[in-house]
């Protein structure tokens, strides 16, 4: 599967909410995401992304390994993306140490997500606050199962988000862990742990 995904600074987080409000009912929970590489490194060096996110909802709690391939689309950001739910997090962090692999960055991501269906596709829209980076953010993803279908995706999520406010200039690739990475580095004077 490819994660077709746009993500845009938030310059009216009112206007957004109460435009995805008219859409369906948002539900606020907390990720805490952490990512893995090798020593080496060599998942970043290529672009790619191991994770551990456990997901603190207001009724549940639930754990996802995610494996992200490199950009087919370095204008989005998009990528492959594999995912399964996990029973055991702590167990699948042993295994990865375990493995050989390190933690390299964690992180707290605030969300209020929002499902609803729309062009004949199934979307999740997401408004998201890391206490680490400033302002909000708004991330509009749909899945595709073949690489053909990813323009036509990210134009429909282009129109949503120029439905709920975005212009233009607020579209960015940065990842929140570069952001993460870069603000400690500011606030500490010196590297992340890894």
């Amino acid at each position: 599967m490819i994660e077709a995904e746009l993500k845009a600074r938030v310059h009216n987080s009112e206007y957004v909410i109460g435009r995805l409000d008219q859409k369906t009912v948002g539900r606020a929970e907390v990720y805490h995401d952490t990512y893995y590489d090798d020593p080496s490194r060599s998942l970043e060096a290529q672009d790619q992304e191991l994770r551990v996110r456990t997901i603190y909802g207001a009724n549940s709690t639930r754990s996802v390994l995610t494996y992200k391939g490199t950009r087919i689309d370095s204008a989005s950001g998009s990528k492959p993306e594999h995912e399964t739910r996990v029973d055991n997090p702590e167990a699948v962090h042993a295994m990865l140490r375990g493995l050989g692999y390190v933690p390299v960055i964690a992180f707290q991501k605030r969300c209020q997500n929002y499902e609803f269906s729309s062009r004949g596709r199934s979307f999740l829209a997401t408004l998201v606050q890391v206490p680490e980076i400033e302002g909000t953010f708004l991330e509009v993803e749909t899945m595709v199962t073949e690489e053909k279908e990813l323009s036509a995706a990210l134009e429909d999520i282009q129109s949503i988000m120029g439905e709920l406010g975005v212009q233009e200039g607020d579209f960015t690739t940065e990842l929140y862990t570069d952001a993460v990475a870069a603000c400690l580095v500011s606030d500490e004077g010196a590297s992340p742990p890894a």
